[in-house]
């Protein structure tokens, strides 16, 4: 029998007693009132199986309703005989199986996503509804050069890497194209996801340096190797047929300006060949021999290699190395080459008088070129290492693509960039020996 039978049931028992005791009062008689007594005796029997009924089914239910608070949801209601209250806990129990459930495949989902951010090589940068650093994956802490730990409620405008800067002039819902002092482009986005009704901000960071270099390098190796063998075959054939018109001229009279002449020509055909086959020595870079080397003595032949140079236009080298040797497990042929180009493009931006500091370190293992030349404004900033691109009037522009491709085979960290106090700083990080 369901609850509201056996309340109405009371209510008869109550309303029966009710009229006993009226009836009672008016016609007093013997049996009415053993009559009364007796039906006040099953009310009060009846009560306490009524409060059984009722109370029972309340209590249980309230048990479900501390389970919830506690977001128990392994746990199970009881039936209690009553089919009202059953129909109560059927139900109930299912809500907390079905929560579960939920439960469960929210977690499993959350944690395949967790995997899934952290393995992936976009860089992800979740911002608090304050815009404070509130996580990012182990890709976005490599492209920001940075730890959460350090960072971690900190707004993307304070948190002082090249990347965040740019990062922090995105506009809500937008995407742009990012190329750094250090030669990387990225790709990054500005977005949001819809949490508790409100709009998350997040960024998505892709790096494009190897997808763009590969592009670049394919183009430039195809041009220069077709440059390259057209020029040669020209000139060898200039050059040959010069040289045989010089020898044939040599015993005729008055031929001595016209020889000179094909001399001249004969030059710049050598000196056109030259400039070709520097550009192709950017295409045929070779692996590099890794062996260990001293940071300080490959820097120092270097510094004595130019010193002479810089010292005819008044620039001083200034040497500030580690003490002891810094070891860089390098190729120290191209190294050499890679510093000597530096240090060369130091004192082309100087001109004349000013100085060049070389420092290295040995904790994380640095090597430093810095120089008070004019600078690098910012729209030349985003050229540098581009492929044919200089600041100078006759240069070739492959002096930091040359630069860019020996420190990439090492695996270098590096960077060019002009800093506030005017000096210029090209750091090299060498990854550490294994």
């Amino acid at each position: 029998m369901r609850l509201r039978g056996w309340f109405i049931i009371l209510i008869i028992l109550l309303s029966a007693t009710i009229t006993l005791l009226l009836v009672q009062t008016f016609v007093p008689q013997k049996f009415l009132f053993y009559s009364t007594e007796v039906l006040v005796a099953v009310i009060i029997a009846y009560m306490f199986f009524f409060y059984r009924k009722v109370i029972n089914p309340i209590r249980v239910i309230g048990n479900g309703v501390e389970l919830l608070k506690e977001q128990d949801f392994s746990s199970r209601l009881r039936h209690v005989n009553q089919k009202d209250a059953d129909r109560i806990v059927d139900v109930f129990n299912r809500m907390i199986a079905q929560l579960k459930d939920e439960r469960l495949h929210v977690r499993e989902t959350n944690q395949f996503l967790d995997l899934l951010i952290n393995a992936s090589p976009l860089g992800v940068v979740i911002l608090d509804f304050d815009g404070h650093l509130s996580s990012m994956n182990p890709a976005a802490e490599k492209f920001l050069e940075i730890s959460l730990i350090a960072t971690k409620g900190k707004k993307i405008s304070e948190i002082g890497s090249p990347l965040s800067d740019n990062l922090s002039s995105l506009g809500k819902d937008t995407s742009r194209t990012f190329q750094l002092n250090d030669s990387h482009i990225y790709r990054c986005s500005r977005l949001s996801f819809i949490d508790r009704g409100y709009a998350h901000p997040f960024y998505l960071i892709e790096s494009l340096t190897e997808e763009v270099m590969d592009a670049e390098k394919k183009a430039y190796e195809k041009v220069i190797r077709m440059i390259a063998h057209e020029v040669n075959n020209t000139t060898a054939g200039v050059t040959s047929t010069l040289d045989s018109l010089c020898d044939m001229l040599k015993d005729t009279p008055d031929s001595t300006d016209i020889r000179d002449v094909m001399s001249a020509c004969i030059e710049r055909c050598y000196s056109m060949s030259n400039f070709i086959t520097r550009f192709a020595d950017v295409v045929k870079i070779p692996q590099p021999q890794l062996m260990v080397n001293d940071l300080n003595q490959l820097s120092d032949n270097c510094i004595q290699t130019m010193e002479t140079k810089c010292a005819e236009n008044n620039i001083h080298i200034h040497k500030d190395f580690a003490d002891g040797q810094v070891l860089v497990n390098v190729d120290s042929e191209l190294i050499e080459q890679v510093i000597v180009n530096i240090i060369k493009n130091a004192a082309e931006s100087i001109g004349q008088k000013g100085d060049i500091y070389c420092k290295t370190s040995s904790s994380p293992t640095i090597l430093e070129i810095a120089d008070t030349g004019e600078g690098i404004s910012d729209d030349t900033q985003k050229k540098l290492f581009s492929p044919f691109f200089s600041t100078k009037p006759n240069g070739q522009g492959i002096g930091l693509i040359f630069i860019r491709e020996v420190l990439n085979k090492h695996n270098c960290h590096f960077s060019l960039k002009t800093y506030t106090d005017g000096i210029t700083r090209f750091r090299i990080e060498f990854a550490k020996i294994k």
